[in-house]
């Protein structure tokens, strides 16, 4: 397996301090046709052996996922990942365009990239409106957009010509195995099962940009996943847009796998990937009926007992606006049922406030739903208008003031639930990955099943020893909990 690329950020993001932070002055005057481009830069790397190109990643694991495939067809062509602007003979930005902010991120993004090094290409979300991009940023040399893998590889050459095919063998390349080359840590990595979305939520455009749901064949997933797990992946996070939609485009089609028929659905694919014997954690689940059948198997422990289910709101009046497919009084239920099924499972989700029309009615029904719910992880962020999107037409806009007054007042009422949930940990054993290690303060920064990389809490292990490493499995008594993590002594045990 390759070693880890880098993708660097711009600095106008506030990003993880182990990204590469990339500075470089421009020294090309911007603004050339994109014939006279090519032609320069195709003199440029003429003595390089092997051009280098960069990465700006924003948005998703979705996009992390769509950047790790072009990243590794790059690779197969032999070109390198640059790990900075400064060594970079052309840089990809990866755009997010799912939120205001995103827009403004990723377009700010483009023009970092633009000033530091002259030679950008743009893919992901935001390149569905590549007019904006191009009127605001008329250097660009080529716009496409998400999943558009081909046409950024195509690109990519375009600009930068391949280069010669080696004769000798190259382990950077040749060991570029069914798993693909990844950006996340050795000891995790995102499936992406399926792309695009059936559903028409008015405050959401991807479907504009994704398309309908496209599911992969079940045999491409394993393979994918077995072999992960292959190269030392102790954990694997299930991505789409709907994942438990997962092969109803395909009519639950039968692959085969290791000579073993497995149908293209969401409960057979949850079954397989449980045989791998590694960590199976499931994000972007819709409660539909089904998913019973799949908690089934998280209490069997062929599962993590987490569920990400993008909620939104409780309010029917919300929900209805939103044209979201499902309403929250059965939604208590199922939870509940869940709960019965499999006493240990977490639950997180999201939730938008400040929707147009939302009254105070609606969201103290979403607050006192959640009273109810007490859901253990739970996010939340202000409606913001999209461009394209059906509910930017909807009446009664919520003034700004009101939208930051209910999200603090929601956070507020999460962190007591939150902490209050988290309390009952204390005393308890629980098995944890390995994240971090600390080594000044002597401790290692886990995750335990109910905390997902990035967007939960962690579990912070004191006095560890020198036998402790990163992507292992250890097991830890829990002697205190905040709202959001919880600080645990190493019982000297690794699995």
């Amino acid at each position: 397996m390759p070693s880890q690329p880098q993708v660097f950020n711009p600095q106008s993001t506030n990003k993880p301090a182990t990204h590469h932070q990339a500075n470089h002055n421009e020294n090309r005057t911007l603004g050339q046709s994109a014939s006279q481009t090519a032609h320069q830069l195709a003199q440029d790397i003429a003595t390089t052996k092997a051009p280098k190109i960069g990465f700006v990643s924003l948005g998703c694991p979705k996009a992390l996922v769509d950047s790790e495939r072009i990243i590794t067809e790059l690779s197969r062509d032999g070109y390198q990942v640059a790990s900075d602007y400064d060594g970079a003979d052309l840089v990809v930005v990866n755009t997010c365009g799912f939120i205001e902010s995103a827009v403004q991120e990723s377009l700010d993004a483009i023009g970092e990239a633009i000033t530091k090094n002259g030679k950008v290409i743009v893919t992901g979300c935001l390149g569905k409106d590549a007019e904006k991009i191009k009127t605001m940023h008329p250097a660009v040399l080529a716009v496409t957009g998400a999943h558009a893998y081909e046409e950024v590889v195509n690109a990519v050459s375009h600009y930068v010509p391949k280069p010669a095919p080696s004769k000798t063998y190259d382990p950077k390349i040749d060991l570029i195995n069914d798993a693909g080359i990844k950006l996340t840590p050795k000891h995790y990595a995102y499936v992406k099962i399926s792309e695009g979305c059936n559903h028409r939520c008015t405050f959401c455009i991807i479907p504009s940009f994704r398309g309908d749901l496209v599911s992969r064949p079940i045999d491409s997933i394993m393979t994918e996943a077995a072999a992960l797990k292959n190269t030392g992946v102790k954990e694997l996070l299930i991505i789409s847009q709907d994942t438990s939609a997962y092969g109803v485009d395909l009519k639950y089609r039968t692959s085969f796998w290791n000579g073993m028929p497995i149908k293209s659905k969401f409960y057979d694919m949850c079954e397989a990937l449980n045989r791998l014997g590694i960590w199976v954690r499931l994000h972007y689940i819709y409660p539909y009926p089904h998913v019973d059948a799949v908690v089934k198997l998280m209490s069997e422990d062929k599962l993590l007992p987490y569920l990400d289910i993008p909620f939104q709101h409780a309010s029917p009046n919300v929900l209805k606006a939103m044209k979201r497919p499902a309403h929250s009084e059965n939604v208590l239920a199922r939870i509940k049922t869940w709960r019965s099924i499999c006493p240990d499972i977490v639950i997180r989700s999201t939730f938008v406030v400040g929707f147009p029309g939302e009254t105070e009615e609606d969201f103290e029904y979403l607050l006192d739903w959640l009273k109810e719910a007490r859901l253990d992880r739970v996010g939340a962020f202000t409606y913001s208008e999209i461009e394209g999107a059906a509910a930017n037409d909807l009446p009664n806009p919520v003034p700004e003031a009101i939208k930051q007054q209910r999200y603090e007042r929601l956070m507020a009422l999460q962190q007591q639930i939150s902490a209050e949930k988290l309390a009952e940990k204390v005393g308890k054993t629980l098995k944890v990955l390995v994240d971090e290690i600390d080594e000044e303060e002597n401790i290692a920064i886990c995750r335990s099943y109910a905390d997902a990389p990035e967007i939960d809490g962690h579990v912070y292990v004191d006095n560890i020893d020198a036998s402790v490493k990163i992507g292992e499995f250890l097991t830890v008594t829990i002697d205190e909990a905040n709202e959001y993590d919880l600080f645990a002594s190493f019982t000297g045990e690794m699995l």
